[in-house]
């Protein structure tokens, strides 16, 4: 016999369970993750750094939306999810103009110099700063989202791949590991596997394109200041920030990958630490951890939130690109909105939270996943 639920959501990153934690109580939610743990991909590869100047106006909008639900949580837990640190750009003064948004200010060098001391006065000619940056403590935010999810009533099961899907009725019967579920509404957050689940699913792909970005934790001669900035290169070549006693860093590569458990590749790491020690007196000796992740994106740089345009009751959660935490509130309340909205769940959207956010505003036309600029 079948499970069956309002909402089945596929994937247990970020997204998925920001949504089952936004969905959970006001309808019935299961979210299946093909791994054994969740957030064992991406989720778990961030940068763990929430920036409202960084990327496209709709998710700087989603951003500052993410920000300010994230502090209202944190008002009710012990520990909270966010902690404030800046996050400078530096580079040409084209370059630091052109990345530069509404967010940001300009600095000048000798105040750039005085943020991160760690910099050779040489190594750039203009800076821009965001004070409104925050950084995320991913794991204990992951926690709490399924925690609420759990508590309000949605099944979350590991180690469950999908294998098959396909509409059946009013909704959709969906195969996950030894289980069988039915469910008004099929979502598909499933990060690097979106299209794959699309095409399990017989609904058209999107084209998404994962993208590989490699980080590593470093031993240094000197470590960064307890306030230091994030500071990334506005070319984005690389970025570095604090990370307890030890710096993380980052040669912000976008190298397009199949959707797989990617890891480090030779060379990156080390090319990047040469370059480091010579535009900074870090004084890099030693690499501690490294890893990658994969960023994945729809064609035109936006994320997608939205239900399908020819399969009833399949809604795509995917595309974040690196934006992924810093956009995952606002997303799962938009989501929740749309989808409880009646679109299969049958059920009211009117706790969605002004009008910026509601289903039928300009952010969601901007997220849709029936957008013209979205097919590859």
């Amino acid at each position: 016999m079948a499970a069956h639920y309002d909402v089945l959501i596929v994937g247990g990153g970020i997204a998925g369970l920001s949504l089952a934690s936004a969905l959970a109580g006001s309808c019935s939610v299961a979210l299946v993750e093909a791994e054994q743990e969740l957030a064992y991909h991406t989720s778990s590869r961030s940068a763990r750094q929430l920036i409202p100047s960084y990327g496209p106006e709709v998710v700087q909008e989603l951003t500052v939306r993410t920000l300010e639900l994230m502090a209202a949580r944190d008002a009710q837990l012990p520990e909270p999810v966010l902690t404030p640190r800046s996050f400078m750009l530096i580079g040409t003064e084209e370059s630091v103009r052109a990345e530069a948004s509404g967010h940001m200010s300009p600095i000048t060098h000798d105040r750039a110099l005085e943020l991160c001391p760690a910099l050779v006065p040489g190594a750039f000619s203009a800076a821009g700063l965001d004070t409104g940056s925050f950084g995320c403590n991913a794991p204990l935010l992951l926690a709490d989202h399924r925690q609420r999810a759990e508590a309000a009533g949605a099944d979350i099961i590991t180690g469950a791949r999908v294998h098959s899907a396909q509409r059946l009725g009013s909704g959709w019967e969906i195969g996950a590991g030894q289980e069988a579920f039915e469910a008004g509404v099929l979502v598909n957050a499933a990060g690097a596997w979106a299209d794959e689940i699309a095409v399990i699913s017989g609904v058209e792909k999107l084209g998404l394109q994962p993208y590989r970005r490699t980080a590593a934790v470093v031993d240094v001669k000197r470590p960064l200041p307890e306030h230091s900035p994030m500071v990334a290169a506005a070319d984005n070549s690389f970025y570095f920030r604090r990370e307890g006693e030890h710096v993380l860093i980052s040669p912000s590569e976008t190298v397009p990958s199949g959707p797989e458990d990617a890891r480090p590749r030779p060379g990156d790491i080390e090319r990047l630490i040469v370059r480091l020690n010579q535009l900074t007196t870090l004084g890099i000796r030693g690499v501690r951890s490294a890893w990658t992740g994969l960023r994945t994106e729809a064609a035109d740089g936006v994320p997608v939130a939205g239900f399908d345009a020819e399969a009833p009751g399949f809604y795509w959660l995917a595309g974040q690109g690196g934006y992924g935490f810093q956009t995952s509130s606002a997303m799962a309340e938009l989501a929740a909105a749309q989808i409880l909205a009646g679109q299969g769940a049958g059920h009211s959207a009117g706790h969605s939270s002004g009008a910026a956010h509601h289903p039928a505003s300009r952010t969601a036309e901007a997220l849709a996943a029936a957008r013209w600029s979205i097919r590859r």
